[in-house]
């Protein structure tokens, strides 16, 4: 959307994750991942807001109410197009929403603080990162990571051959 102060500048993607409840959704992010609300679009006649754009370090990520806040049976007669649902709805979802942070123990700490749920416990990875997951109050999954070292391919590629040798 090309609005101003809220529009991304740089040719990046924008996670769109729909949920539920898009003020308690603001809430979370930013109270887990320190997101900053770019722009909020309340509509009437009770000011409910549809849809946020924020700022999540780096990047933007846009937020909408699942079927505009509308029960599914009334949805269905005005959309057209692809069909969006949050992963409530989808009893999962298909996405990995990974975020680099500067100490991903400290991230890990404040999103389960927020109120997200832990999915993979914080721990070093084969591939160079200190990782772990959480799934958020409206079902998408983040991955919170640090870079611990830097390797080449060539690296990685031996420790996970070592790594999912040990699984097998």
């Amino acid at each position: 959307m090309a609005i101003s102060g809220a529009r991304p500048n740089e040719r990046r993607i924008a996670a769109h994750l729909i949920v539920r409840n898009v003020e308690k959704a603001i809430d979370f992010y930013g109270r887990a991942f320190g997101a900053q609300v770019l722009y909020r679009s309340a509509v009437p006649p009770d000011s409910r807001v549809l849809h946020a754009q924020l700022r999540l370090l780096e990047s933007t990520v846009l937020v909408s109410e699942e079927n505009m806040g509308m029960p599914e049976e009334v949805y269905a007669r005005y959309e057209t197009g692809t069909r969006t649902r949050s992963p409530e709805t989808l009893r999962g979802t298909s996405v990995l929403l990974e975020l680099y942070v500067d100490d991903v123990d400290r991230a890990f700490a404040r999103a389960l603080q927020a109120g997200a749920t832990s999915k993979i416990p914080v721990a070093n990875t084969f591939y160079g990162d200190r990782l772990g997951q959480v799934t958020d109050p409206f079902g998408h999954v983040w991955a919170l990571a640090s870079v611990v070292e830097t390797l080449s391919p060539r690296e990685v590629d031996a420790r996970a051959a070592a790594h999912f040798s040990q699984m097998a």
